[in-house]
């Protein structure tokens, strides 16, 4: 299939190069990424992920996250392993 279509979108600047970078190290473009999003799209004939609104204890627990607040903080995974009793 050629590719011919063009798809324009204004972006944060540092959302941009947040995300390609990361990209680089999964070994894909943009245009790669879009074009896997976009596939997903038409495969479940809507977003590929579950999008809703968080409730009030979400919202909550975020805001403290986001904080700083309440965080468990791991030397390395059996130590979070440890401390989730698994």
């Amino acid at each position: 299939m050629t590719k011919t279509a063009m798809i324009r979108a204004r972006i944060a600047p540092d959302l941009k190069s947040e995300s390609e970078r990361i990209l680089k190290r999964l070994g894909l473009s943009t245009t790669e990424a879009i074009t896997l999003f976009l596939t997903q799209i038409k495969l479940h004939k809507g977003l590929p992920f579950k999008v809703e609104i968080p409730n009030k204890t979400t919202r909550a627990t975020l805001k403290r996250t986001d904080d700083g607040k309440e965080l468990v903080k791991c030397d390395d995974a059996g130590d979070m392993f440890k401390k989730l009793g698994i």
